[in-house]
Protein backbone atom coordinates (compact mmCIF):
# COMPACT_ATOMS: atom_id res chain seq x y z
CA UNK A 1 0.00 0.00 0.00
CA UNK A 2 1.21 3.51 -0.86
CA UNK A 3 2.37 5.67 2.03
CA UNK A 4 2.92 9.40 1.57
CA UNK A 5 6.47 10.60 2.10
CA UNK A 6 5.39 14.08 3.09
CA UNK A 7 3.59 14.02 6.41
CA UNK A 8 3.62 16.08 9.60
CA UNK A 9 6.74 15.79 11.76
CA UNK A 10 7.84 17.05 15.15
CA UNK A 11 10.68 19.02 13.57
CA UNK A 12 10.98 22.67 14.50
CA UNK A 13 9.66 25.26 12.07
CA UNK A 14 11.94 27.84 13.71
CA UNK A 15 14.98 25.59 13.15
CA UNK A 16 13.97 25.10 9.50
CA UNK A 17 13.71 28.84 8.93
CA UNK A 18 16.96 29.51 10.84
CA UNK A 19 18.77 26.96 8.64
CA UNK A 20 18.12 28.95 5.46
CA UNK A 21 21.49 30.41 4.52
CA UNK A 22 20.40 33.39 2.42
CA UNK A 23 19.52 36.15 4.88
CA UNK A 24 16.83 37.72 2.64
CA UNK A 25 15.23 34.34 1.94
CA UNK A 26 15.29 33.55 5.67
CA UNK A 27 13.51 36.85 6.40
CA UNK A 28 10.90 36.10 3.71
CA UNK A 29 10.29 32.64 5.19
CA UNK A 30 9.92 34.06 8.70
CA UNK A 31 7.42 36.58 7.31
CA UNK A 32 5.55 33.80 5.47
CA UNK A 33 5.23 31.82 8.70
CA UNK A 34 3.47 34.75 10.35
CA UNK A 35 1.42 35.65 7.27
CA UNK A 36 0.13 32.11 6.70
CA UNK A 37 -0.47 31.55 10.41
CA UNK A 38 -2.63 34.67 10.49
CA UNK A 39 -4.37 33.93 7.17
CA UNK A 40 -5.25 30.31 8.03
CA UNK A 41 -5.71 30.40 11.79
CA UNK A 42 -3.48 27.32 12.09
CA UNK A 43 -0.10 26.89 13.75
CA UNK A 44 2.82 26.00 11.47
CA UNK A 45 3.96 22.37 11.32
CA UNK A 46 6.82 20.85 9.38
CA UNK A 47 5.65 18.40 6.71
CA UNK A 48 8.62 16.26 5.83
CA UNK A 49 11.99 17.99 5.96
CA UNK A 50 11.19 21.06 3.89
CA UNK A 51 7.54 22.13 3.86
CA UNK A 52 5.96 24.39 6.46
CA UNK A 53 2.27 23.51 6.50
CA UNK A 54 -0.81 25.08 8.06
CA UNK A 55 -3.84 22.95 8.86
CA UNK A 56 -4.57 19.66 7.15
CA UNK A 57 -7.22 17.76 5.27
CA UNK A 58 -7.83 14.14 4.46
CA UNK A 59 -8.35 13.16 0.83
CA UNK A 60 -9.58 9.97 -0.77
CA UNK A 61 -9.49 9.37 -4.52
CA UNK A 62 -11.91 7.15 -6.45
CA UNK A 63 -8.98 4.72 -6.88
CA UNK A 64 -8.97 4.19 -3.12
CA UNK A 65 -5.70 6.11 -2.59
CA UNK A 66 -6.00 8.36 0.44
CA UNK A 67 -3.86 10.47 2.70
CA UNK A 68 -3.40 13.79 4.42
CA UNK A 69 -1.98 17.07 3.16
CA UNK A 70 -1.59 20.57 4.53
CA UNK A 71 -4.31 23.10 3.66
CA UNK A 72 -1.68 25.70 2.81
CA UNK A 73 2.06 25.80 3.11
CA UNK A 74 5.37 26.92 1.70
CA UNK A 75 8.89 25.73 1.08
CA UNK A 76 12.14 27.51 0.38
CA UNK A 77 13.48 25.99 -2.83
CA UNK A 78 16.68 26.69 -4.74
CA UNK A 79 15.46 29.69 -6.74
CA UNK A 80 11.96 30.44 -5.48
CA UNK A 81 9.61 30.36 -2.57
CA UNK A 82 6.98 27.73 -3.32
CA UNK A 83 3.59 28.47 -1.80
CA UNK A 84 1.13 25.58 -1.76
CA UNK A 85 -2.49 26.49 -2.43
CA UNK A 86 -5.26 24.79 -4.40
CA UNK A 87 -5.51 25.74 -8.06
CA UNK A 88 -8.56 26.90 -9.95
CA UNK A 89 -10.89 27.99 -7.19
CA UNK A 90 -13.52 30.57 -8.08
CA UNK A 91 -12.05 34.07 -8.07
CA UNK A 92 -8.41 33.00 -8.24
CA UNK A 93 -7.58 34.52 -11.63
CA UNK A 94 -8.39 38.16 -10.78
CA UNK A 95 -6.35 37.83 -7.58
CA UNK A 96 -3.41 36.27 -9.41
CA UNK A 97 -3.55 39.13 -11.91
CA UNK A 98 -3.08 41.58 -9.01
CA UNK A 99 -0.51 39.52 -7.08
CA UNK A 100 2.65 40.73 -8.76
CA UNK A 101 5.58 38.81 -10.20
CA UNK A 102 4.91 35.07 -9.87
CA UNK A 103 4.61 31.76 -11.71
CA UNK A 104 2.05 29.03 -11.13
CA UNK A 105 1.85 25.27 -11.51
CA UNK A 106 -0.79 22.75 -10.52
CA UNK A 107 -1.06 23.59 -6.81
CA UNK A 108 1.99 25.81 -6.46
CA UNK A 109 2.62 29.49 -6.58
CA UNK A 110 6.26 30.44 -7.17
CA UNK A 111 7.66 33.81 -6.09
CA UNK A 112 11.28 34.91 -6.03
CA UNK A 113 10.84 37.16 -3.00
CA UNK A 114 7.96 38.65 -1.04
CA UNK A 115 8.93 42.16 -2.18
CA UNK A 116 7.84 41.11 -5.70
CA UNK A 117 4.21 40.53 -4.68
CA UNK A 118 1.32 42.19 -2.89
CA UNK A 119 1.13 40.21 0.36
CA UNK A 120 -2.43 41.45 0.98
CA UNK A 121 -3.46 39.70 -2.24
CA UNK A 122 -1.50 36.61 -1.15
CA UNK A 123 -3.50 36.53 2.09
CA UNK A 124 -6.74 36.61 0.08
CA UNK A 125 -5.50 33.80 -2.18
CA UNK A 126 -4.54 31.67 0.81
CA UNK A 127 -7.81 32.28 2.65
CA UNK A 128 -9.93 31.44 -0.41
CA UNK A 129 -7.79 28.38 -1.16
CA UNK A 130 -8.19 27.09 2.40
CA UNK A 131 -11.96 27.72 2.28
CA UNK A 132 -12.17 25.78 -0.99
CA UNK A 133 -10.19 22.84 0.39
CA UNK A 134 -12.34 22.78 3.51
CA UNK A 135 -15.44 22.81 1.31
CA UNK A 136 -14.10 19.91 -0.78
CA UNK A 137 -12.78 17.95 2.21
CA UNK A 138 -14.81 18.78 5.34
CA UNK A 139 -12.88 18.18 8.55
CA UNK A 140 -14.17 17.08 11.95
CA UNK A 141 -14.81 20.02 14.27
CA UNK A 142 -11.66 19.27 16.30
CA UNK A 143 -9.46 19.84 13.22
CA UNK A 144 -10.79 23.33 12.49
CA UNK A 145 -9.15 26.49 13.79
CA UNK A 146 -10.73 28.30 16.70
CA UNK A 147 -13.32 31.00 16.11
CA UNK A 148 -10.62 33.62 16.69
CA UNK A 149 -7.94 33.55 14.02
CA UNK A 150 -4.33 33.87 15.08
CA UNK A 151 -3.21 37.49 15.15
CA UNK A 152 -6.66 38.99 15.76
Amino acid sequence: MYEAKTKPTNSSVDAYVASIEDIDRRADCAALVELLKSATGFEPVMWGAGIVGFGSYHYRYASGHEGDACLAGFASRKTDLTIYIVAGFEGAEPLLARLGRHKTAKACLYVRRLADIDTNVLVQLVQRSVAEMQRRHPAPEAARPSEHRAGE
